[in-house]
């Protein structure tokens, strides 16, 4: 592995499950060992390198290292193994619904991606002697399904802030809908929730990524539909059932929802919007 000046890429091999993944980043020309990391998770393109370019003014500007993964669709067919992080197998889709008709859920948890961001962070920190011990985290869409589900499913890494932003649907916090749609059924337990709303997530969303927004491929199927039946709509009951689940559960929810006004479904303006919200000092 290499790590230039500028942009670049190189190939992190995944020793759980033989696959690689290509990590396309940006160094700025003031990167030290003191520099924060950011992971940047493209949508359903993806397209790592794109948005890789997106954040370069930010990187910059604010002394960023960017990491942002690209999981091919050779390797990782299927949204199943990308926006449910491999949770779920075994997938048949109803195309006239868009929605599963059948599928197995995963428990084993080596055969999920969201494992692999500590190791290539833990990689790329030894390889430029790095002093921070954590990372950052933006993804939209289909990389704000991933991370939603990260803060879920492995709360206790080496992630900092996670911005999920403008999520398609959600896994949502309650006993009642079977997994992926909520966690019954899956390997969540009252305890490793209890660590999940101690999380720095943040729900970042879109004003008018709402009914009005044709950008991007939206599902809709009565499972998700119980959500809202459009990203705006979804992202704030996702928020709100969290918050009813942490009462019962009598923990303080340390999440966040912020909505950003005037924007839609817009990685690059989503982007610009949480560059200032992590490093113009409102989300400390």
């Amino acid at each position: 592995m290499e790590i230039m000046m500028g942009s670049g890429e190189f190939r992190y091999e995944n020793s759980r499950n033989g696959k690689h993944v290509i990590i396309h980043y940006f160094h700025p020309k003031k990167l030290n060992k003191s520099s924060s990391v950011i992971f940047i998770i493209p949508g359903a393109g993806r397209n790592g390198n794109t948005y890789r370019d997106t954040w370069i003014e930010y990187a910059d500007k604010y002394n960023l290292l960017i990491l942002a993964p690209e999981y091919s669709e050779d390797s990782y067919p299927g949204f199943w193994n990308y926006n449910l992080a491999g949770m779920i197998t075994d997938v048949k889709i109803n195309k006239e619904r868009t929605g599963m008709d059948s599928f197995k859920i995963s428990l084993n948890e080596d055969e999920w991606i969201l494992h692999d961001f500590d190791k290539i962070f833990d990689t790329v920190k030894a390889h430029l002697k790095l002093k921070t011990d954590t990372y950052d985290m933006f993804g939209h869409s289909a990389g704000g399904q991933l991370l939603h589900r990260l803060a879920l499913y492995k709360p206790v890494s080496k992630a900092n802030r996670i911005l999920a932003s403008n999520a398609g649907w959600y896994t949502v916090p309650d006993n009642e809908s079977v997994f992926p749609y909520g966690l019954k059924n899956s390997t969540a337990t009252d305890e490793s929730i209890r660590k999940a709303f101690g999380t720095r997530l943040v729900v970042f969303l879109g004003q008018k990524d709402d009914q009005n927004e044709t950008r991007g491929d939206l599902v809709r199927s009565p499972e998700v539909d119980k959500q809202g039946t459009h990203r705006l709509a979804r992202g704030k009951y996702f928020y709100d059932k969290a918050a009813q689940y942490a009462k019962v559960l009598g923990v303080t929810l340390k999440w966040a929802i912020i909505i950003i006004p005037g924007v839609g479904h817009d990685h690059a303006a989503m982007s610009r919007a949480a560059a200032h919200y992590l490093y113009d000092g409102k989300g400390r």
